[in-house]
């Protein structure tokens, strides 16, 4: 009897240190990496897939674990994640907007692992924009790792449609105005809209064209009072401007309503760059099958988000985490990604060659531009204070009444904490 459980001792002591050894030597079982997004559709599942394809050939030993969840701007991805994260089940990295979204979010909830080492050793401090560092840190730690730039204040066009009905590209918000009165007379849809995270989309540069750079940046630091005249003026311009867009907007994505504009059944959309990636994705071709213009009022503004990558605290699979992130800051990984996507890179040493017409305009204005952020995109605002304004957005697309709005939002940044 002692011997045998002597031998059935020794086994199970030798089991353990076999189990210990393996886990030493990394071999505790198949790699992964499990990186969490909403880039579905489009040029972004595209331009995503880019990426993913040079990740496998580079690292054939982990499996890539594409985990986005679709729904435009992220809306369902992040509500997702939020849930993933409260119990303590995090993707290894995920997809999140530079700004307060992400230092007023996840880094204040400390559920980010600080990257500066990575900055340090890949040397991107040299070629990342010294505009978009500050945007991506705390108490001078890095959190993420940027992919691109994009644009939020264009507004895109059918230039067919504008020729036909003697229509210049409006450059002020009284211009296109009289635009779009000339083509609802006509019968054709002035302004194509989507749900209701492209309507506060529309918002924002809306809020820029009438108040300009210095008093749309003072909304979200409290300089500028949500209670002004200049800000009713804004809102009553939002007001009009809803006038001219389609009535089934509310069952629509961003895509629904671009591809309004390209078919010939409506004149204008507002939305970000990465409409042009889909643009190009449908087979139309800059310039004759679609323009494009900063939104009129915001020339010589470049109202931007980005999109970065982060990693998560106690990341299941740092190391392979790690590699990920690396291609996500690589030369090689951002001019695979943004071409395709539709977006410049966020690194200044790209390859220029590679981007169309409109991403090299883009680089143009990036370079040149007063640069504001965008609030439906992570820049200005945290979650909290955006989910506040975007109630107050969805009872005003009921009620109409700009005073019941205006009220809603100089509550919410007092609630938010900039005003007092």
């Amino acid at each position: 009897m002692f011997k045998r459980n002597f031998v059935w001792s020794l086994m199970a002591v030798l089991m353990i240190l076999s189990m210990v050894l393996t886990a030493c030597n990394g071999k505790a079982g198949p790699k992964e990496v499990e990186v969490f997004s909403w880039w579905t559709g489009g040029g972004e599942a595209a331009g995503l897939d880019a990426m993913i394809a040079i990740f496998n050939a580079k690292y054939p030993d982990i499996t890539f674990v594409n985990a986005a969840v679709a729904g435009g701007a992220g809306t369902n991805a992040r509500a997702v994640l939020a849930t993933r994260l409260q119990a303590n089940d995090p993707p290894d990295s995920w997809q999140g907007h530079a700004g307060q979204e992400l230092i007023g979010t996840y880094v204040a909830a400390n559920q980010l692992e600080d990257l500066t080492f990575l900055y340090t050793q890949e040397g991107w401090l040299d070629v990342m924009p010294a505009t978009l560092i500050p945007l991506i840190s705390a108490d001078g730690k890095i959190y993420s790792v940027p992919v691109n730039i994009h644009r939020a204040n264009v507004m895109w066009y059918n230039p067919a449609i504008l020729a036909d009905n003697g229509i210049a590209v409006p450059t002020t918000l009284a211009d296109w105005f009289t635009a779009m009165d000339t083509l609802q007379a006509a019968g054709i849809i002035p302004l194509a809209m989507g749900e209701q995270w492209t309507v506060m989309h529309l918002f924002e540069t809306i809020l820029l064209a009438t108040l300009g750079p210095v008093k749309y940046n003072g909304l979200w630091d409290g300089t500028t009072d949500w209670n002004s005249a200049e800000v009713t003026t804004a809102l009553d311009n939002f007001a009009k401007v809803l006038t001219y867009t389609n009535s089934d907007a509310a069952s629509l994505t961003w895509q629904d309503a671009a591809q309004l504009v390209v078919n010939g059944q409506a004149a204008f959309t507002v939305m970000g760059d990465w409409a042009e990636g889909y643009f190009r994705e449908l087979g139309k071709e800059p310039i004759t099958g679609y323009g494009w213009t900063p939104v009129p009022g915001t020339n010589g503004n470049f109202q931007f988000l980005s999109d970065s990558f982060v990693l998560a605290a106690n990341a299941p699979n740092r190391d392979a985490a790690i590699a990920w992130l690396t291609l996500c800051g690589s030369k090689e990984g951002q001019d695979a990604f943004n071409p395709i996507k539709g977006s410049i890179p966020a690194r200044s040493d790209a390859d220029r060659s590679l981007y169309g017409v409109y991403l090299q305009s883009a680089m143009d204005d990036w370079a040149s531009n007063t640069v504001v952020g965008s609030l439906t995109h992570g820049v200005v605002a945290n979650d909290s204070w955006k989910s506040t304004i975007d109630t107050a957005l969805g009872l005003f697309l009921q009620s109409g009444n700009v005073a019941a709005f205006q009220t809603a939002l100089a509550a919410a940044c007092v609630e938010s904490g900039p005003c007092k």
